[in-house]
């Protein structure tokens, strides 16, 4: 029990050590993306703190895999590098006992991870999906500021709202548009007294909705001038590829409702989130495997190569994904875990294959 204790908390110290360290560095990467739209009106400040803290448990479920990795490489890495891991041998922890010894804080990480994935991070991206949906507290992922002109599209499509009162329904507004036509530029101004953003869960569009009010359009150049009063109109509400919303989405939905749907692409985010506690116990192993050192090399010196084969594990779920998503089964990212698992295998009794084969060569 005392070995087992020590070994728990060496790894796990290890494994909250680097995961507090890959934390700063993705938060950082994350603070600098949030606030370059915040700069450029894609989110007010208000909203920055709150958004990055119910996305925390969307950055940990990536993070705690990735730290547990490294974490059993550098804590078994330093057993054998400082030869503590003979002195383990010798009190009869042979590759079988260690492996399940490792295996506790790897049972404490699927936890967490299973956790943060299909619960936690689910509930904190609905949670910054109702800021980002509001039209006060966050205003650039909405196309109007209240008493501010705003440009989109390089200029060609600019918008101003007189006032936005607390139930988020906007006062006096303007939408002017510039559309690319087959001879020349078609202009667009729509005058609305009010109007409101409408969300279609159908396509995950966002309209803006505007009531009782006049569209004008025309070309440059040409005096017909078309006019066209209307007491509901919806214009399209422009998304940047890349805009928090459009990644949002998906993130947001509760796990059971990715069960229950049938599309390719929800079923594909769902397997993407079981997969993240599965390949939990396989990297694990992995890790224990490729951490065996020697005084000479260094606890360091498998470190390359290990995070090599992570990599390829995170390729081949990637490519799971996709292809569950183009209509395929889930079987395909099943066989990468179990691709992964049988690797790890592999890798802990290579010793003994090896031997084995060189006896049958003989």
């Amino acid at each position: 029990m005392r070995i087992l204790r020590y070994l728990t908390r060496d790894i796990l110290l290890h494994t909250v050590a680097v995961s507090f360290v890959l934390f700063l560095v993705v938060f950082a990467g994350r603070f600098i993306r949030y606030l370059a739209e915040a700069a450029v009106g894609s989110l007010t400040g208000d909203v920055l703190l709150p958004i990055m803290l119910f996305k925390l448990p969307g950055f940990f479920e990536m993070i705690l895999p990735l730290g547990l990795f490294i974490g059993i490489l550098l804590s078994l890495g330093r057993l054998y590098a400082e030869s503590e891991m003979v002195v383990l041998r010798a009190c009869g922890v042979g590759p079988g006992r260690l492996a399940g010894y490792v295996l506790v804080p790897t049972m404490v990480v699927v936890s967490a991870v299973a956790f943060l994935s299909l619960y936690a991070a689910p509930e904190g991206s609905a949670r910054a999906q109702v800021l980002l949906d509001n039209p006060r507290s966050a205003e650039g992922l909405h196309i109007l500021n209240e008493g501010r002109f705003r440009k989109q599209r390089d200029g060609h499509y600019v918008t101003y709202a007189e006032q936005i009162d607390d139930a988020g329904v906007m006062h006096n507004i303007f939408v002017f548009e510039r559309e690319p036509g087959s001879q020349s530029d078609i202009y667009n101004a729509t005058f609305a007294r009010e109007g409101e953003i409408v969300f279609q869960e159908s396509t995950g569009r966002r309209y803006l909705e505007l009531r009782g009010g006049t569209r004008y359009q025309g070309e440059p150049g040409k005096l017909a001038l078309e006019e066209i009063q209307f007491d509901l109109y919806g214009e399209l509400i422009p998304e940047s590829q890349g805009s928090l919303r459009r990644t949002t989405k998906v993130q947001a939905m509760a796990t059971q409702a990715l069960w229950d749907s049938s599309d390719p692409k929800l079923r594909g985010a769902l397997w993407w989130r079981v997969s993240l506690p599965l390949m939990v116990p396989a990297i694990a192993m992995i890790a224990l495997a490729l951490s065996r050192t020697d005084a000479r090399r260094g606890r360091y010196a498998k470190i390359g190569p290990a995070m090599v084969v992570l990599l390829l594990y995170f390729l081949g779920l990637t490519q799971g994904r996709g292809l569950i998503e183009s209509g395929q089964g889930p079987e395909v990212m099943l066989a990468v875990h179990v691709g992964f698992a049988v690797l790890s295998l592999v890798l802990l009794h290579w010793e003994r294959i090896s031997k084995r084969w060189s006896i049958v060569n003989v």
